[in-house]
């Protein structure tokens, strides 16, 4: 169904180049994100975990990028609401409750950084920093190794709409359009910069930004995947054949408070809440897939036990898991070579 709610039959996602497979896919990590989400929001309040910031009302745009780009070849600079784009990359359930429960084997952080902190060398997941929106720049640095090098990549960075305030954005926009870097620039317009709602932020579109950069900038629904994949896909194209960067604003709602530490009912209704469950993506997703029978309700059961007992392993791994040696904080900060520093 679309957001006024009437059925809509019409394949969409096979002139996209898309195939009833790949779309079930897409779904599936939606589904899986959101689950993971919900899960770590249960183990923060029963004390299992200390923290978590979630990413609900925010998977179908992740999902949907992840799809449109090259997942062997590209570098990713996601920001701490983007567990639905890391799954899609690759990393497991199993490596995201490692970090929530900040033990050694965390692959992103060996346990050191808040949950959201995503890194993984295998997988081309730039590491990534408390202070927002630093990731841009660093986006822009890898677009400009892939220039110099000649090499057939994209980097693709995410972050929210109140990071576009910071100097790092335009910095780096204007870096990216001075050299026509490969680089895709996603923000992920949630409508609150923690309790400040977007009218507050900015005077005009995220997205009209770009055009003092020289390079184009496009709005997009972030609740319709299929319409991100199409806008992602496209952006990719252009930076590989040399035409530059790409400013993409995806517009959606986080419907989840800000994190685990945010009583969100102190700066909006719950019914501003309530109506922007109506347009959820992820719901969005599986009605257009059950109206091209791709889905229905019995592969959805059958998909959430499946989703449930992944979670139930992974937690019970994560939970059983040491802890980092207090000796640990050493490591990664000081070289260990041979010779010394």
């Amino acid at each position: 169904m679309d957001t006024q709610g009437t059925v809509n039959k019409v394949n969409r996602h096979e002139p996209l180049g898309l195939t009833d497979g790949q779309v079930i896919d897409m779904y599936r990590y939606m589904a899986l994100a959101r689950k993971y989400d919900e899960r770590s929001l249960l183990l923060q309040r029963a004390g299992k975990i200390n923290f978590h910031v979630s990413g609900i009302g925010q998977e179908a745009a992740q999902v949907a990028a992840a799809f449109a780009l090259d997942r062997e070849n590209d570098y990713f600079l996601p920001y701490y609401r983007d567990y639905a784009f890391v799954l899609s990359v690759g990393m497991t359930t199993r490596e995201l409750m490692l970090s929530v429960f900040a033990k050694a084997e965390d692959p992103n952080s060996g346990g050191r950084q808040m949950p959201g902190h995503f890194g993984s060398k295998r997988l081309r997941i730039v590491t990534g920093s408390s202070p927002v929106t630093t990731q841009v720049p660093h986006a822009v640095g890898f677009a400009l190794a892939a220039k110099m090098q000649k090499k057939k990549f994209v980097s693709f960075v995410t972050f929210g709409e109140g990071s576009s305030n910071q100097g790092d954005f335009h910095e780096a926009c204007n870096f990216a359009g001075v050299n026509k870097l490969p680089v895709i620039i996603m923000c992920e317009n949630n409508q609150y910069a923690i309790s400040i709602p977007a009218h507050r932020q900015l005077g005009g579109k995220v997205s009209d930004r770009a055009l003092g950069y020289g390079f184009p900038g496009i709005r997009v629904d972030g609740n319709d995947p299929l319409e991100v994949y199409r806008v992602v896909k496209e952006a990719r194209e252009r930076a590989l054949a040399g035409e530059g960067p790409t400013l993409i604003e995806a517009m959606m709602y986080r419907l989840s408070p800000h994190s685990t530490s945010d009583n969100d009912l102190a700066y909006r209704t719950k019914e501003e809440v309530e109506e922007n469950w109506k347009k959820d993506g992820v719901a969005r997703f599986r009605s257009y897939l059950t109206d091209l029978g791709l889905w229905d309700d019995e592969k959805e059961r059958d998909f959430a036990a499946q989703c449930n007992l992944e979670l139930k392993e992974a937690i019970e791994y994560a939970d059983n898991a040491p802890f980092p040696k207090a000796e640990d904080t050493l490591l990664h900060v000081y070289s260990d070579s041979e010779g010394g520093v």
